[in-house]
């Protein structure tokens, strides 16, 4: 495996990707376990579907864009979608959560029309549905690089607003931090991280990264940030483990990582249950 790795560029391309997404994927999750929103990453996922679909018909129906890669549309969209849903959030100010099933299946009907017009499904489609390990290009992985350094940096910057918005909106509206802004900002690094992620994981899997971690890691973690650190360590250990399975079992890697995350977590909640300890509640006032 290590020789092939050296040996093969998209090998090199897809682990140094794998990594990548291990990283941000969980990190960016912790926050979105926390604040009740897990639905905002399926609702995305399906969005940027709809413009990996809308990128393979464009590039089937017209030669000038045979070449472009779907992920930038996929991207294009997600962020759209991002977008969409913060501005149903202002509409709907007493019932914000139908923002995302609305979004939703607003990504799926278009989904389906741009898979019809486009001939059903086909092999590239699959590879983004559920991974692949070959999907990765050289410019995808800078590009997927330069969305993990945005994303470390801002999640750096805007740490502590993000910590008290994770558990008391409120409280931080009424201590003068810009809300709006800051969701705003939240949502398109989860749309980033979500087309990032999709070409390793697979578009309907890249949630169960964002989250399975997460929900391992607030099992045995003891205070916010060793959470964000467990949940790193527990995406790394799945998307290292499932893309070293996929190559070997010749599979999909979104399956491989998704079940490797469920077995982490299985694990974690048998050793609590032996241990016959209650799982500790992060609260509002811990920061470390």
């Amino acid at each position: 495996m290590i020789t092939a790795i050296f040996q093969y560029e998209f090998l090199q391309n897809t682990f140094l990707t794998g990594i990548l997404i291990g990283l941000i994927a969980p990190l960016l999750g912790t926050f979105i376990v926390v604040r009740r929103l897990s639905l905002i990453a399926d609702a995305l996922s399906h969005v940027t579907l709809a413009g990996i679909a809308a990128s393979l018909f464009i590039s089937k129906k017209f030669i000038l864009f045979s070449g472009l890669s779907p992920l930038y549309m996929g991207m294009g969209f997600s962020v759209l979608g991002s977008v969409l849903i913060e501005r149903l959030r202002m509409v709907y100010k007493h019932y914000q959560e139908l923002a995302i099933p609305i979004i939703l299946s607003g990504g799926i009907g278009v989904s389906v029309i741009f898979i019809s017009l486009a001939e059903g499904f086909n092999t590239d489609l699959f590879s983004y549905l559920f991974g692949s390990v070959s999907a990765v290009s050289r410019t995808d992985l800078y590009v997927i690089l330069g969305i993990t350094v945005f994303v470390s940096i801002m999640i750096v910057i805007l740490y502590k607003e993000l910590f008290v918005l994770s558990f008391d909106e409120e409280h931080a509206k009424v201590s003068g931090i810009p809300a709006k802004s800051i969701h705003f900002i939240f949502m398109i690094m989860i749309a980033l991280v979500i087309a990032a992620s999709m070409q390793i994981v697979g578009i309907l899997l890249v949630s169960a990264l964002m989250t399975l971690p997460v929900a391992s890691s607030m099992r045995i973690a003891h205070g916010f940030k060793q959470t964000i650190g467990l949940s790193i360590l527990f995406g790394e250990i799945a998307v290292v483990g499932g893309l070293i399975s996929a190559y070997y079992l010749d599979l999909a890697p979104g399956g491989t990582i998704v079940l490797i995350s469920i077995a982490i977590l299985l694990i974690v909640i048998f050793w609590k249950h032996m241990h016959g300890k209650r799982p500790i509640k992060i609260q509002r006032g811990e920061n470390s």
